[in-house]
């Protein structure tokens, strides 16, 4: 039995529901019930979990959604990437911008979020460019420029007071990272480290990249440490969010590129982050602020 649950307009959700019904069955699903809570829906659905997102995405967008196998629950671990998740920029297009580069490198990185390009190759390519660029633009950038995404805080902050272990993983930098996971609240931070000498960027990172490998890798280790049963979250946007957002219970993909939107059984392109919670079923009395 699946269970989907969806935050959409629902004046006419009566009708949609008929609509959604024949959808399913057109895909070889079914509906088997459902039920109304102002603007979230929940669903008892038979039949592949891809077929009822597709059905729900024709029938209801735009929506948030989540389909699961089984009863949905508050996860032990959540796993995020940063940029554009987490935080509402690209942090190397914004520090780019410092050496008068953000367009050049920010047509890289959208290639490679989209799964153009190889992510390593497409990392080195861009950090290469920057070499010469003074260290205090990193400070700079984050002052300047670097904010949380809309919901970003009470996600992590109620996860947490939840008993949840947050870990914030990215394809980004420690320079940025580690102050966003303070900001923030996670407990851990993966990431990847710049090659910094007599002030300058050597253009080069230091030792091993944090891919979508990685990622996936950093969600699997984290959740056997927690036991037999335990239920996992991931967020991300980018093709190199895939392998971990698969991974997970619950794989949301945020306002994300078209291949992450696919790969993801939790998707949200209507409301901020606390979408995610309101679709795990935490009630707003126990939402917390940073």
């Amino acid at each position: 039995m699946l269970i989907a649950r969806l935050i959409a307009e629902t004046e006419t959700s009566e009708t949609r529901l008929a609509t959604l019904a024949d959808a399913l069955s057109g895909a070889g699903a079914r509906l088997t019930g459902s039920d109304t809570d102002g603007d979230m829906l929940e669903l008892g659905c038979e039949g592949d979990p891809a077929a009822v997102l597709t059905a729900i995405d024709t029938v209801f967008a735009p929506a948030d959604m989540l389909v699961a196998h089984g009863p949905i629950e508050v996860p032990q671990l959540f796993v995020s990437d940063m940029d554009s998740t987490m935080i509402g920029q690209e942090c190397i297009d914004e520090l780019a911008d410092y050496a008068n580069l953000k367009p050049q490198i920010a047509a890289i990185t959208e290639r490679a979020m989209q799964g153009e390009l190889d992510f390593e190759a497409a990392l080195r390519e861009r950090v290469a460019l920057l070499a010469g660029l003074e260290e205090g633009a990193i400070q700079a950038c984050l002052d300047e420029r670097i904010t949380a995404m809309p919901g970003a805080a009470t996600l992590v902050a109620t996860l947490t007071a939840l008993g949840t272990r947050t870990v914030l993983v990215t394809g980004g930098f420690h320079h940025f990272a580690d102050p966003v996971a303070e900001m923030l609240g996670f407990h851990r931070v993966v990431g990847n480290r710049l090659g910094v000498e007599g002030g300058k960027l050597t253009g080069g990172l230091i030792g091993p990249i944090t891919d979508s490998a990685v990622k996936a890798a950093v969600l699997r280790e984290e959740l056997a440490g927690l036991g037999k049963g335990a239920h996992s979250l991931a967020t991300g946007d980018g093709a190199n969010d895939i392998p971990m957002i698969e991974a997970a219970t619950y794989g949301f993909a945020y306002r994300a590129k078209p291949k992450a939107r696919a790969a993801a059984n939790g998707r949200i392109d209507r409301g901020d982050l606390t979408a995610v919670l309101r679709l795990l079923g935490v009630p707003r009395a126990a939402w917390r602020e940073h």
